[in-house]
């Protein structure tokens, strides 16, 4: 039985609809946050699992199992910078815990159109953003969903930056597998689960809209029009512009190509 990880996050529910039905023989499906995928895949703990997209430059003997990811073409909502200051006058760096592909990301932006390069801090889970002593805080996921209750100079979407700055598509997350693993019956499975998602995304938010404190409309909205689920050309070179930044910034240690099962 693989050990397959999904992403806890509202994003993911389009691409595991019905995905735990259609893996019975196959896998066993388990959630949790971003980055503790990753260091399980890495570990060995999964076989499969859908990590930040950074998790996959870093990592080796590692293939691509789907082209369903998590990514975005504009505004993404869920992914936001929120400072105090002027940003640039940001000199300290709150990330959320949960994040690895869109704290780079934030470093990213903030080096290349600032020239900053902030002293970090983490922001555990289970801190409220207003009590962290930094210029600015990086949240990601449900709670970046939500009005800031604090006072901020500036608000920055992170897929609307990136996707303005380079003219390209922003991929947070993959389907990845270690490269021993036979993933072979599992590709058409993740396939077929984004595919059927997208077709329920008015049952999915009405489901799921109460719970995390959003109306039907404006869950069925995020779904349909802040994110995308397929992995095509432009998504990959955004993959390899990313890849590059981050290599120049020191945040991979190496390149690497996409390899795809």
């Amino acid at each position: 039985m693989l050990r397959i990880g999904a992403v806890s996050y509202l994003n993911t529910r389009p691409l595991v609809y019905g995905l735990a039905q259609r893996l019975a023989g196959l896998g066993q499906l388990s959630f949790n946050l971003p980055s503790r995928l990753a260091d399980d895949l890495a570990a060995g703990r999964l076989d499969v699992a859908l990590i930040p997209s950074i998790e996959y430059f870093r990592g080796v003997g590692q293939q691509i199992v789907s082209d369903a990811v998590i990514a975005c073409r504009g505004p993404v909502w869920s992914v936001r910078l929120l400072s105090r200051v002027p940003i640039g006058e940001i000199r300290c760096l709150a990330l959320d815990e949960g994040s690895r592909t869109s704290a780079a990301l934030v470093r990213i932006l903030l080096a290349e159109q600032y020239g900053l390069h902030p002293e970090t801090v983490p922001l555990p889970m289970e801190s409220d953003p207003d009590t962290i002593d930094a210029d600015a805080v990086l949240l990601i996921g449900d709670r970046a969903m939500h009005p800031a209750a604090g006072v901020y100079h500036e608000i920055w979407d992170l897929g609307d930056r990136w996707c303005r700055w380079t003219e390209l598509p922003f991929v947070f997350a993959m389907w990845v597998a270690r490269q021993d693993v036979d993933v072979s019956q599992l590709a058409p499975i993740l396939s077929a689960a984004r595919d059927e998602g997208l077709q329920q995304l008015a049952e999915i938010a009405g489901r799921e809209a109460g719970g995390h404190g959003l109306t039907t409309p404006d869950l069925h909205h995020y779904f349909a029009h802040h994110l995308h689920f397929r992995l095509g050309a432009e998504e990959q070179a955004g993959l390899h512009r990313y890849q590059r930044h981050a290599a120049k910034l020191g945040l991979i240690a190496n390149q690497r190509e996409l390899v795809f099962q």
